[in-house]
């Protein structure tokens, strides 16, 4: 079992394509240190704010004494941590990104589209800075706060955070194209652009503190007045354009520019950036800036650091292991009873973390090379892993469902307790379908006493400590879990009870202080989700502009003049996502589709039978299931590369996408199903809502 934690699991579309090596290069320089020390820095603020989060619920509850800091102070911390992980994730290469060109053009092609890349990304990165710095200013000045109880700087804080976040990946992103060109003049010419942003925001900043009759003003009234000169809007008159026409534009210039292998965050804002200055002019910047800062402002979404760091501790607390080998001695003499216990690791695996990566790269890990070593058919064990693995996208505490709560406004609690049936439904499905097979072709897996007699497996017993670690897991899975559905905590809030709780256990274990478990995981905590934040924060940009110039609108009236039934406008959606997954990264087609489907959705909840919240609720399990299918789907199924960074050098990519197949089918068929009888979904959340 690797030590290293979920979150620095190789993954196929964060290699980049010469990134790894042009990152290492930068690993020396005062830019790198800056971003290093600021992204591990501020990885401790995810554990003082779980902590603060834990003093919340305390007080509430055994002091009976509500706290009015708690909620803004976490806020910060969390934003802060969001936003000064950019230096970090850029300097290690980490940014989400598709590789499809890279993979099939020559190495120099390659290293072109980087370096295009990073221009783009670059310019991007400066027309966001040159509003939020002086948003930022402003918010100083005014001293911006909540007008809650405790009445927090907040607003300030948030705005000087996204400049600086925002400065930090634009100054690592700098350091990064100085390294990856190769000529002397264009490293001088990086270097001369270096220096004239510096001199930009420098005046910007002394316009600030001294006011426009400074001599500053003189540089930055140049740089607005040939801002005035360059400024597109009125070339291309996008205002004349009809909004058919420029909704095709903004989807095919966000294609095209993922297709290049440039990081997905930037990609978005890219394009939310040209269309803002093309449709509003210069002036529009405003719009990008302000939606950027108000994916800050989410509580909802502080719940994904705390799941991932709850899941990246019990990770590397040895915990999994231990589940697998329990599960090992309860599958008995059952025929196939390896691969079932697979199944039941992963579904409690998926109830403790929400992050599918990590699972998937764990059970290779740990469940395929025993399932060889057992005699399993290889295609079988394969499929199995991958398709057991993404059940994290549905079993609750799912990240997935996370941003689509917040993107569709469902309740997350609700969309959690939706994706229970269906979970168990997949797993329960898998299990059959594994032993179906086994039992009409038993050399497929043999049994205990088969193994065993073939000297391929040696007796176990469940050991006392194997048997209290895997109590602690399933009581943990429960507090947190129950105390969501009971109503007890927030979501919010149980994810934080769930990493004290992990810590507690990694402690009973003897595992907290006897390596750098704590540090590592939250580092790796920091950069995973920080990569996932600014991803989300190019993609609520890219989805406000969209609406702003009439695109949501359309695309939806698109949807509803289609002249099909409510069920067929349902599966016609299905459809877009399914051919959107082929290519897609899955937090894109999330923040891009739902602000556009679910208003469609509510629309249709009458003609369905629904009332607008069961709609969104069943619509969101649906597109949850989706994504699942779009996980293990080639050519681009991450399932099956996560799985591929650690099996054995002999399985091929092609061998594990002809495995997921029949598992692929599976999913479908339960899509079909879920999508035909919406109470299978809507059924326990109305239950357990009485």
């Amino acid at each position: 079992m690797s030590d290293a934690p979920a979150s620095q699991i190789p993954d196929y579309e964060e290699q980049g394509f010469d990134g790894q090596e042009i990152a290492a290069q930068t690993r020396g320089g005062i830019v790198a240190h800056i971003s290093r020390f600021s992204g591990i820095a501020t990885s401790l603020t995810i554990l003082v704010a779980a902590l603060a989060t834990l003093w919340e619920v305390g007080s509430r509850y055994i002091l009976h004494a509500p706290t009015d800091w708690a909620f803004e102070v976490v806020m910060t911390l969390i934003a802060a941590s969001w936003m000064f992980s950019a230096g970090y994730i850029t300097l290690n290469n980490g940014h989400i990104r598709i590789t499809v060109l890279s993979d099939i053009v020559a190495k120099p092609v390659r290293h072109g589209l980087e370096i295009f890349g990073m221009i783009v990304g670059i310019i991007a990165l400066f027309l966001l800075l040159s509003d939020a710095t002086g948003h930022a200013y402003g918010a100083i000045a005014k001293v911006e706060r909540t007008g809650s109880a405790f009445n927090s700087p907040l607003p300030t804080l948030t705005s000087v955070f996204l400049a600086l976040g925002a400065g930090l990946y634009l100054l690592q992103l700098v350091a990064n194209l100085h390294d990856g060109v190769k000529s002397a003049l264009a490293k001088m010419l990086v270097k001369v652009l270096a220096i004239c942003l510096a001199v930009y925001f420098i005046a910007g900043l002394g316009v600030a503190l001294f006011g426009d009759a400074s001599p500053f003003t003189i540089i930055t009234d140049f740089v607005t007045h040939l801002g005035k000169i360059l400024d597109p809007s009125k070339a291309l008159a996008l205002r004349k354009v009809d909004l058919g026409t420029l909704s095709i534009i903004m989807v095919v210039l966000l294609i095209a520019l993922m297709m290049t292998g440039m990081p997905l965050g930037v990609v978005t804002l890219s394009v939310s950036v040209l269309i803002a200055i093309g449709f509003f002019g210069p002036r529009g910047l405003y719009l990008v800036s302000t939606n950027a800062a108000g994916m800050l402002e989410h509580y909802t979404l502080v719940a994904v650091p705390f799941f991932v760091l709850m899941a990246a501790i019990l990770e590397r607390a040895g915990v999994a292991e231990d589940l697998f080998d329990a599960m090992s001695v309860f599958a008995g003499n059952l025929r196939g009873g390896v691969a079932i216990q697979t199944v039941v690791v992963a579904v409690i695996l998926a109830a403790m973390s929400g992050v599918m990566g990590g699972e998937i790269v764990m059970l290779g890990l740990v469940a395929l090379p025993q399932m060889m070593r057992l005699g399993y058919d290889q295609k079988l064990s394969i499929g199995l892993i991958c398709a057991s693995g993404a059940l994290a996208t549905l079993i609750p505490p799912s990240i997935i469902m996370i941003v689509y709560g917040l993107s569709a406004e469902v309740g997350i609690g609700q969309l959690f307790i939706g994706g229970i049936v269906p979970g168990v439904l997949l797993a329960v499905c898998y299990a059959g379908y594994v032993l179906v097979r086994v039992n009409l072709n038993p050399a497929l897996a043999p049994t205990a006493e088969e193994a065993a007699r073939d000297g391929k497996a040696p007796a176990k017993r469940l050991e006392r400590k194997k048997l209290i670690s895997v109590a602690m897991a399933v009581t943990l899975i429960f507090c947190v879990m129950g105390s969501i559905y009971g109503g007890v905590a927030s979501v919010t809030e149980s994810a934080a009870v769930g990493v004290i709780g992990a810590l507690v256990i990694a402690f009973l274990r003897g595992r907290l202080f006897r390596t750098s478990l704590l540090g590592d995981t939250l580092v790796s905590t920091m950069s995973m989700v920080g990569t996932i934040m600014w991803l989300i924060l190019g993609a609520i940009s890219f989805v406000g502009i969209f609406n702003l110039v009439g695109g949501g609108d359309y695309l939806r009236e698109m949807f509803l003049d289609l002249g099909l039934p409510a069920l067929g406008i349902v599966i016609a959606m299905m459809a877009v996502l399914l051919v959107l997954g082929t290519f897609m990264e899955w937090i894109a087609i999330v923040l891009i589709t739902v602000p556009v489907f679910a208003p469609v959705v509510v629309a249709l909840a009458p003609d369905l039978g629904l009332t607008p919240t069961e709609a969104k609720l069943w619509f969101g399990i649906l597109f949850v299931l989706n994504i699942q299918i779009y996980f293990l789907s080639p050519p681009f199924g991450p399932a099956c590369f996560w799985l591929k960074s650690v099996a054995p050098k002999e399985i091929t990519l092609q061998q594990i996408f002809a495995s997921v197949l029949p598992f692929i089918g599976i999913q479908f068929v339960v899509l079909c199903l879920f999508i035909a009888f919406p109470d299978l979904v809507l059924w326990l959340p109305d239950l357990l809502s009485q």
